[in-house]
């Protein structure tokens, strides 16, 4: 995870907080031995809600994943990340999950192969190139080159009939949150709830702003009802942040 300039002491207090927790819960622990610390910071958005599936785009490594293993035990999810190094270690996680299925793969509105820029940390990468902003806001954060990764639509490797009542969709995917929404076109009413990461401005270069993204959902059923996780610059200025949307 990126840190904004200037908070970088508040950084270190909390992943000393959360990595505390973590290693007291049985449910999370495990993930730790491969260097993976599931997304307890969403446990309040999920508060008190049970799905029976979970399409995780934009896995990385496995991080909210291991979180929706240890919070829904007996749901399926589907995990997607195109890039191999994040996609072995969160295959290795998989594999210890037997609901858990994973895919080599970035969700988009077309079929095909299409160039990833990579970025240091790796779970910044985006299929948008970076913006002056992003690096400026991020420290540590930075281009180191790019890629070619599988796009596809993701009713191309599920049928509405896999993802049982009610459904999370769950998109982290740097920038090209709307292309993503777009490739669940298909398959958009059979969830229940999105839960999407959207920036107040633009990171990446031509990404949809929250306000675009949140219209496109609101147009197809979906209400905010949660704002998680903001994450500011050194000025205070809100630069993205969590949504969780349910469906009318």
């Amino acid at each position: 995870m990126i840190v904004p300039n200037g908070a970088v002491a508040t950084e270190l207090v909390r992943r000393g907080g959360k990595l505390a927790r973590l290693l007291l819960d049985g449910r999370f622990r495990a993930g730790l031995r491969h260097g993976v610390a599931a997304t307890i910071e969403h446990e309040g958005a999920l508060a008190g809600r049970d799905f029976a599936s979970v399409v995780d785009i934009g896995a990385s490594r496995g991080q909210f994943t291991l979180l929706c293993a240890g919070l829904y035990p007996k749901a399926r999810i589907f995990a997607f990340e195109p890039l191999p190094g994040p996609y072995a270690v969160l295959a290795r996680i998989a594999a210890r999950h037997p609901r858990v299925r994973t895919h080599q793969a970035a969700i988009g509105p077309h079929a095909g192969s299409v160039q990833m820029h990579v970025m240091r940390p790796d779970d910044c990468s985006s299929l948008l190139a970076p913006t002056a902003r992003q690096t400026a806001i991020f420290r540590g954060s930075g281009h180191s080159g790019v890629t070619t990764v599988a796009l596809a639509p993701l009713a191309d490797f599920l049928t509405a009939r896999e993802l049982a009542a009610p459904s999370l969709l769950k998109l982290d995917v740097q920038g090209f949150e709307l292309e993503a929404l777009k490739g669940c076109a298909g398959l958009l009413d059979r969830f229940a709830a999105v839960y999407v990461e959207c920036s107040f401005e633009r990171l990446y270069a031509d990404q949809a702003l929250a306000d675009e993204v949140l219209a496109h959902l609101a147009e197809r059923g979906f209400a905010l009802r949660g704002v998680y996780n903001a994450v500011c610059d050194g000025g205070g200025r809100a630069v993205q942040a969590d949504f969780l949307c349910m469906r009318r």
